[in-house]
């Protein structure tokens, strides 16, 4: 069995394929990226919650609260667009320069027209999503709810709950796992390759997850994790997760993609 696979005809890049425990490795260098920059990532990991404590204020201010739970769970949509500085954290560091929050804060810049391109389909992922939770709940609940306390007994503890949870899980599960095909590596590539078109670094993407979809599966569910954890005490955990799991990707980027 070959250890690496083309993308293309053409013999780069090629695709790695990796061990069903790889993801720990990542981990592991993703916590020597965070304790080496960690004034830079602790920067990012603050912005993050800052701008969750603003989505939610905007929310609340105009009686939009019952969009929480469907933007909570969007933001996995969005997400790795969102964590560019903290992938150029990582690459500064590989090739030895100390990187800062002013250095790395431009890192959509370094290839803008296709990083563009690429926020663009994740923004339509997110979008659909959001419009489709809302009418599930509409679906099950009748008329949207801006009481939290409502709003949790509804759809946790209503007759309707575990339906409605059952078919949101299922087309988010379906949408999150398309999202994680196409993003999985193709914003680290598009930001290390200035060249690369966003074409490319989607089907990189897309074969690196096919090709090693067990150890990506793995992935995928820590991030999920580590995404949940750090929401769960009021967004605060995601000063930590977010630029952990951030920096863990420029590693599984840098181990899956070979030129």
């Amino acid at each position: 069995m070959p250890d690496a696979i083309p993308v293309f005809a053409s013999p780069s890049p090629r695709i790695r394929l990796v061990p069903v425990d790889r993801p720990w490795t990542w981990l592991g260098k993703g916590w020597d990226d965070f304790r080496r920059a960690q004034n830079t990532s602790l920067t990012y990991g603050g912005a993050i919650v800052a701008a969750s404590y603003a989505v939610v204020a905007v929310l609340w201010w105009f009686d939009q609260i019952y969009a929480l739970w469907p933007l909570a769970a969007g933001f996995l949509f969005v997400a790795p667009l969102l964590a560019a500085g903290i992938y150029d954290t990582s690459r500064r560091l590989e090739i030895g320069e100390t990187p800062d929050f002013a250095t790395t804060a431009g890192a959509l810049w370094r290839n803008p027209e296709h990083l563009a391109y690429l926020g663009l389909v994740l923004a339509v992922f997110n979008l659909f999503w959001v419009r489709f939770a809302l009418l599930l709940f509409a679906l099950f609940f009748g008329a949207p709810r801006n009481n939290i306390r409502e709003l949790i007994d509804l759809t946790l503890f209503s007759p309707g709950a575990l339906p409605f949870l059952i078919v949101g899980t299922a087309l988010g599960a379906i949408l999150a796992a398309l999202v994680f095909a196409i993003a999985a590596i193709s914003i680290p590539m598009l930001l290390d390759k200035r060249d690369c078109t966003v074409w490319v670094a989607i089907a990189t993407s897309w074969v690196a997850v096919r090709a090693n979809w067990k150890p990506m599966a793995l992935w995928a569910a820590l991030i999920v994790a580590f995404t949940g954890f750090g929401m769960v005490p009021f967004f605060l955990g995601l000063a930590i997760t977010m630029p952990l799991i951030g920096h863990a990707t420029w590693h599984a980027y840098k181990d899956l993609v070979i030129d």
